[in-house]
């Protein structure tokens, strides 16, 4: 099977092919998925199994309705290892059988994935980090591994997404000049999620809405918490492999700061049951609950990692610093006795997001990139095959 000749305005076959179906990173799939579908293309998805988060599989399962070329899902570990080899062959394999046009790798195992296929396998390869081995320090042992191997696979990449202007810095500082197209292209959020959410009965003053690991800084928020010698009411929710930590560290916390945690839930949902959503991050990206928030209306307390200053804009300065964790409890408080100012920034953040976030904006964008390297790929193929008649023709008979 060889490759289609793709003109313009024709619909693409694209394949998705990323890790775990949770997150962020698997939220911005599933947007581009039913926007691409929308707009008359044919998607499909590579991943691991769902987790046993039911959101997650329930999720899934609702993405198969905009997956013609279907969801195949295989066996991936977070760190490389031998089952991998295996896993490029099938992945190899089912892109050249479903003739994929576009195959975009999402996060450092999609992205090498896709790149490390054979060139005769087919299909434009596009990569988006959304963090991924860019949150690594260069100075580490594993970082240096895994950015080297960055910049070799750099090379087999047709074309690069960064989801920040901060994604494609870091990936210059790092990694070096992408060397092929490029673009920045903002997460966003669909219209519908812009319906300001009702507080609950029994709220609490904060809460925190994502996975439960170290990077997303649900220890500093516990220490802000305690540090803050303020009466606080924090709920928690999500999972993650680090919660039972986080639980037995909220067990050391005075009595007048009450900690619950609340398992995972739509996000929409968590977002009504505090009045302030807090984002402590160590390490992130361009980090969705902080659109979802700020378009559901929330005031947000943040730290200033990855493009968080992009969302923000005028009010950035309102970010706190990373693991800062008198910066937060003084943020925490403020929050508490300064209603008013908060639901202020809250109005000027959800204009900026309704603005400069949206979802379709990001699927046009990353489809009209798709369509610039099928014409330039069609372009090149065009030359060569003209170039090849040409020498045939001057072969004497």
């Amino acid at each position: 099977m060889t490759d289609r000749l793709h003109t313009q305005n024709e619909p693409a076959r694209i394949l998705h092919v990323f890790r775990i179906p949770v997150g962020g990173l698997f939220r911005h799939v599933c947007d581009l998925a039913a926007e691409q579908k929308k707009a008359g293309h044919k998607v499909g998805i590579i991943c691991a199994a769902a987790s046993s988060d039911e959101i997650a599989a329930r999720k899934l399962t609702e993405l198969a309705r905009h997956c013609e070329l279907g969801i195949h899902t295989l066996p991936m570990n977070r760190l490389p290892g031998f089952r991998d080899a295996a896993n490029l062959l099938r992945i190899s394999a089912l892109v050249h059988r479903l003739n994929a046009d576009v195959v975009h790798g999402h996060g450092s195992k999609g992205g090498a994935y896709i790149r490390l296929m054979p060139r005769f396998v087919g299909g434009i390869r596009v990569y988006t980090p959304h963090g991924g081995s860019l949150h690594f320090d260069p100075r580490t042992l594993s970082g240096f591994l895994f950015l080297n191997v960055e910049k070799i696979i750099r090379l087999r990449t047709d074309a690069f997404i960064f989801e920040s202007e901060f994604s494609l810095q870091a990936f210059m500082r790092k990694v070096g000049d992408p060397s092929t197209f490029f673009s920045v292209i903002h997460n966003g959020v669909n219209e519908n999620e812009f319906e300001i959410v009702e507080e609950s009965e029994g709220i609490a003053d904060f809460v925190f809405v994502g996975e439960l690991r170290e990077l997303k800084g649900i220890g500093t928020l516990i220490d802000a918490a305690t540090l803050s010698g303020h009466p606080i009411h924090l709920r928690i929710v999500g999972s993650g492999p680090e919660r039972e930590q986080f639980e037995a560290q909220a067990k050391s916390v005075p009595n007048c700061v009450k900690i619950e945690f609340l398992g995972s839930m739509p996000a929409r949902d968590a977002f009504a049951l505090g009045r302030t959503v807090v984002v402590p991050s160590h390490l992130d990206s361009l980090p969705y609950i902080v659109l979802e928030a700020a378009a559901a209306g929330k005031p947000v307390i943040a730290t200033r990692v990855g493009g968080m200053a992009e969302i923000f804009g005028p009010d950035s300065n309102s970010l706190i610093e990373a693991r800062d964790v008198g910066g937060l409890a003084d943020r925490l408080r403020h929050a508490i006795n300064h209603t008013d100012e908060m639901k202020q920034l809250a109005g000027r953040l959800r204009d900026r997001v309704q603005i400069e976030f949206s979802a379709e904006q990001m699927s046009e964008s990353v489809n009209s990139l798709y369509q610039r390297l099928l014409l330039n790929k069609h372009a090149i193929t065009n030359e060569h095959d003209s170039r090849t008649s040409a020498s045939i023709e001057q072969v004497p008979l």
